[in-house]
């Protein structure tokens, strides 16, 4: 049978589902998923290998608020996901709807000339009616032309429907990634990710955005455990004291929780541990 490829841009204002949609239609943990603004920092692929058709998504930043340092990546990976994609799937918080937010993003996805399909998540959380009169007032100001859908990501409603309408999309192409591939980031990338993760969601004020994970250590052992060593960097020496925390209580909440997390994920007995440099990697 040949083989058939869609590539596919998730775009959205920041906390709209991004990440977790595409968490779900993988099946996978692959983009990280936090209330903070901006989390998603990498351009990060999810691969769907269905029958004879390959869907790539592409996870990308949010479409408002990039004002972190981290800013001029955000925007160049937002763009690069848009440019290499067939399809964007805008995606907006149904509880956050603003006709006028709509109207201005929409307007410079516009001038891309890609179909663009809009989805409106969180629907578990409203009246599923009060999303009609949303559907009527864009398609009369803005005629897109393309089908509607509404889904929730966190609750996996209305997913499919949304990936069989891709697989109709879908045209005749070799495949991008071989057939056992989730992602193009590697198990390291990832694992990396959930602390990152579990930093963002513990620590309250701007440490995360300065907070960089690295892996130095990532080894299965001959009892079938893995082994896995993270830097935390940090830009300055007193971030420290927050990182870890009174008696070492922070560093370890952190610890636990990505062990946890990464033990769910590979399915084997994880041994984690951290450990926090300055970002020049002199050790404090």
């Amino acid at each position: 049978m040949k083989k058939k490829l869609l590539k596919i841009c998730i775009v959205g204002n920041t906390n709209a589902g991004k990440s977790t949609l595409l968490n779900n239609i993988v099946g996978e943990t692959l983009s990280i998923i936090n209330k903070k603004i901006n989390t998603t920092e990498d351009l990060i692929s999810g691969i769907v290998n269905l029958d004879n058709s390959q869907l790539i998504f592409y996870d990308t930043p949010g479409l408002s608020h990039i004002k972190n340092i981290n800013k001029n990546k955000l925007k160049r990976n937002l763009w690069d996901g848009l440019n290499q994609a067939d399809i964007i799937v805008y995606l907006t918080d149904v509880k956050k709807y603003s006709i006028n937010e709509v109207i201005r993003n929409l307007t410079k996805l516009n001038e891309l000339k890609k179909e663009i399909i809009f989805v409106f998540n969180k629907n578990d959380l409203v009246d599923k009616k009060s999303i009609l009169p949303k559907i009527k007032e864009i398609d009369n100001l803005l005629k897109i032309g393309n089908p509607f859908f509404s889904i929730s990501a966190k609750k996996s409603l209305g997913i499919l429907n949304l990936k069989k309408y891709l697989l109709t999309k879908a045209y005749f192409s070799n495949w991008i990634y071989e057939n056992n591939e989730l992602s193009n980031k590697d198990d390291i990338f990832i694992t990396n990710e959930i602390t990152r993760n579990n930093i963002l969601t513990l620590i309250h004020k701007e440490i995360p955005y300065n907070v960089k994970v690295s892996n130095k250590v990532f080894k299965y052992l001959k009892n079938g455990d893995l082994k896995i060593k993270q830097e935390i960097s940090i830009e300055n020496i007193r971030y420290k004291k927050i990182i870890l925390g009174k008696n070492g209580e922070k560093i370890k909440e952190i610890r636990v929780r990505s062990q946890n997390q990464i033990n769910k994920i590979f399915k084997s007995k994880i041994h984690l541990y951290l450990n926090v440099i300055k970002s020049n990697v002199e050790k404090i």
